[in-house]
């Protein structure tokens, strides 16, 4: 299954992690901490929808145990 592969590491996340921040002030620090938090709480939402569209999927296609 390709979801259990390991991720390349050119993805935006590892390219935000190189990225030296000794030319950001403050503020820019700041804002880039907010952006940052927002598409952390985007990822976790997107994650628990698939999780509960997965977990319907399998009690609809469980087998019946009579």
């Amino acid at each position: 299954m390709e979801d259990d592969l390991p991720r390349v590491k050119r993805d935006a996340a590892s390219q935000l992690a190189q990225e030296v921040l000794d030319s950001y002030s403050q503020d820019d620090l700041s804002e880039r901490i907010a952006l940052l938090e927002a598409e952390i709480a985007r990822v976790r939402a997107h994650r628990d929808k698939a999780s509960a569209h997965r977990a319907a999927a399998d009690a609809l296609f469980r087998p019946r145990s009579d």
